[in-house]
């Protein structure tokens, strides 16, 4: 009896050893791979990283980190300071793009932020307090984070992979060595909350600066806040979940359609709206002069109603 159970108590140990040897090596291959295409970013008082995403030369990093510079000092793994055109920037998702003088850079292959699960395996780059190429392992925490206090409407993802000042505009990584987010902020006065933009907003914002050198959003026009189950049973209503408007904007796309303060909208071209970051998404998704039809309960009454989207100033 005593030798099976030292056989199982060492087989379990062998396990674990391998177990913990897969998880270090999946570290280990990610920054590997992923290192070469981190580079610092830098302006006068001031300095973060980036992520080369196109071999000739284009980086995405945070639009805090950019500032209102026309151009930005950039660092390679490889050793070289190289000049860097700010292409554009959407302060609003805190992200910018920018471009170097360069060719056949290596290059960070992009993931799919929709797609992300928590728990999942997350690995942040960066060069925090001017340590370049930082690795930090965590998971992803959270999807879909609005924080208070970082004012970043795109839905962020929350993880525990440390980030730092200078960490801002790095990326961070899959399992796969695949780019999910571009590292933004930590939440002030707390310890394992960082946060991330999607790496699907970050280059929907690429892809409009480098098709049409801006970035054009969707307009609705309206102030709204979440249902909670008090306002649902307040107002009676049929729903517990929506927004409600608190305000619409004068000329707006929505005060055309007929959308009023202190309606509840619940869905947009039939996807559930739950709450408020559900519209900032599928605003994101759509372009000025768009048709989207909005069902919103007025009361008793649930209607539909065509809405021709704005431009957001």
């Amino acid at each position: 009896m005593k030798s099976a159970s030292l056989v199982l108590s060492l087989v379990l140990v062998v396990q674990l050893q391998a177990q913990r040897s897969t998880e270090e090596e999946t570290v280990i291959r990610v920054a590997r791979n992923a290192t070469p295409a981190v580079v610092g970013v830098s302006r006068q008082g001031s300095s973060g990283s980036g992520v080369i995403v196109r071999a000739n030369g284009i980086i995405i990093t945070n639009a805090h980190v950019v500032g209102n510079a026309r151009q930005v000092e950039v660092t390679t793994a490889d050793g070289r300071t190289l000049t860097g055109r700010v292409l554009g920037r959407d302060p609003s998702v805190d992200t910018a793009i920018v471009q170097v003088d360069a060719t056949n850079l290596p290059v960070a292959p992009l993931g799919d932020s929709d797609r992300l699960e928590v728990g999942q395996i997350a690995v942040a780059i960066g060069n925090p307090l001017g340590l370049e190429r930082t690795v930090t392992r965590g998971v992803v925490s959270a999807v879909n984070r609005d924080p208070r206090g970082i004012g970043i409407a795109a839905g962020l993802i929350q993880t525990d992979a440390a980030i730092n000042p200078g960490n801002s505009g790095g990326p961070l990584l899959d399992s796969q060595g695949r780019v999910i987010g571009i590292n933004t902020a930590i939440l002030a006065g707390t310890t394992g909350l960082g946060f991330a933009i999607p790496i699907n907003v970050a280059t929907d914002v690429m892809q409009q600066i480098l098709t049409t050198g801006r970035v054009r959003r969707a307009f609705l026009g309206v102030g709204s806040r979440d249902i909670t189950p008090e306002i649902a049973r307040y107002f009676r209503l049929p729903i517990e979940e929506g927004i409600v408007i608190v305000n619409v904007s004068r000329n707006s796309p929505a005060q055309r359609a007929g959308i009023l303060a202190e309606d509840f909208i619940v869905s947009i071209d039939g996807e559930p709206i739950r709450e408020q970051l559900d519209l900032v998404r599928l605003l994101r998704q759509r372009r000025p002069g768009d048709q989207v039809r909005v069902e919103v309960v007025r009361g008793t009454r649930t209607f539909t109603l065509p809405v021709t989207l704005g431009e957001a100033p």
